[in-house]
């Protein structure tokens, strides 16, 4: 398929020290990376840091793991004020979905309360409140925001769904099906004057919103800090100032139990802390070599561009605009639209991933809202025009391929 250029390509990003930003990340070069968004990707520099500090567990275990709640406490202090927290509100965790998982094992709920959650928020933090309200009695309502909702007409759907009997909504500060904000310190003022509270899933937020846990209101926070932060994966932080906070346990009782929040989140045992300790210098690797704002600005100037070179490739082929408006956009996740029968369910959209993967080299995300599929393409700093480029070449024909597979069903 010939080559899509429809605007004026960015400039591959180099960054301070000079070097292009692409030889800071050991990705394959012989796969096209557009799915940062999922696992994220270490710098070199970063791998080698976390490789290091293992060294030095490896060479005297007994002098390192007894010191480890000290390093992690180091680490949070320096890591807090990235999302606008305080050390002392801020607990370390393996991922999202286990900060979600502490503050839903802290909840007493009783029959007849409720919870709610979006059509956009992420399965298995759905699936954890579910499993919260089978536990207590409590039932799950789903608050539904149109994909284009503006932040006015967001804050009213959960304006018309907060009656007296719900107790706790869970919502996305960024969503992952269908990447786009929602305005949850506006959504936390409605549910707490309607005697509510709020769990902010800002799994994506952390480097895409400055001072992420500030922004997001809520009771309790969450964010990933293996996504855009580039920190090795295995790495998240949980941040609140509830006054209950106390309930909140790790997922692993070990000596730190009797400690309060959040210093029992500090010990342990034997776990690989060494993804939180490189945290902080990842950080601080991107502040250095191109600035958090500005990597902010670069990100969505490449994103858009992914958005016009692929989707003027996918456009004769799709009934409506690919280019998908979700109200609230990110700065470094887009949804493409794909043409019709693709990505209907989850199922069909994580097979459409893997099966590009296999055929055409081609790490990608796709995700499905309300029945339609999408292409949801995120970018960062080693992202250059050129990936956008060989998604076309490669996973373009590929997708038209699978389309009149499902038309011939």
């Amino acid at each position: 398929m010939d080559q899509v250029h429809t605007t004026t390509a960015p400039v591959p990003v180099r960054l301070a020290s000079g070097r292009p930003a692409r030889d800071a990340w050991p990705l394959d070069d012989t796969v096209v990376h557009l799915n940062h968004g999922s696992y994220g990707a270490v710098p070199i520099e970063v791998g080698r840091h976390q490789e290091e500090l293992r060294r030095q567990a490896d060479l005297s275990p007994v002098a390192w793991f007894p010191r480890t709640p000290e390093l992690i406490a180091a680490a949070r202090h320096e890591i807090a004020p990235f999302v606008g927290a305080r050390a002392e509100d801020t607990a370390f965790v393996p991922n999202a979905s286990a900060a979600a998982t502490v503050v839903l094992n802290s909840l007493r709920l009783a029959p007849g309360d409720e919870i709610l959650v979006t059509d956009h928020g992420y399965g298995a933090v759905t699936m954890g409140a579910h499993r919260l309200a089978r536990r207590t009695g409590a039932r799950v309502r789903t608050v539904a925001v149109p994909l284009a909702a503006t932040e006015d007409e967001v804050v009213e759907r959960f304006r018309a769904e907060l009656t007296g009997t719900v107790r706790l909504v869970v919502v996305d500060q960024i969503t992952s099906p269908t990447a786009r904000l929602l305005p949850t310190a506006r959504i936390t003022q409605v549910a707490h004057e309607r005697g509510a509270r709020v769990l902010v899933d800002g799994a994506h937020a952390p480097g895409l919103v400055p001072d992420a846990a500030a922004a997001a209101g809520g009771d309790w926070w969450f964010g990933n800090l293996h996504k855009w932060p580039c920190a090795p994966r295995g790495s998240a932080l949980l941040v609140t100032r509830a006054a209950d906070r106390d309930d909140l346990w790790p997922l692993i009782d070990s000596w730190g139990a009797e400690e309060p929040y959040p210093e029992r989140f500090d010990s342990q045992g034997t776990l690989d802390a060494t993804a939180y300790l490189a945290s902080p210098h990842a950080v601080r690797f991107v502040e250095r070599e191109h600035g958090w704002a500005r990597a902010r600005e670069t990100i969505a100037a490449l994103a858009d561009h992914g958005v016009d070179v692929i989707g003027a490739a996918l456009q004769p082929h799709v009934d409506g605009p690919v280019a998908t408006d979700v109200g609230m956009p990110v700065p470094a996740m887009r949804l493409i639209r794909l043409p019709d029968g693709l990505g209907r369910d989850r199922t069909d959209a994580d097979e459409l991933r893997l099966r590009l993967l296999d055929l055409a080299g081609v790490e990608s995300a796709f995700t499905s809202f309300g029945g339609v599929g999408y292409l949801r393409l995120s970018a960062h700093l080693y992202t250059e025009p050129r990936d956008f480029e060989a998604f076309v070449e490669r996973a373009v024909p590929q997708i038209l391929a699978f389309a009149d597979e499902r038309r011939g069903q």
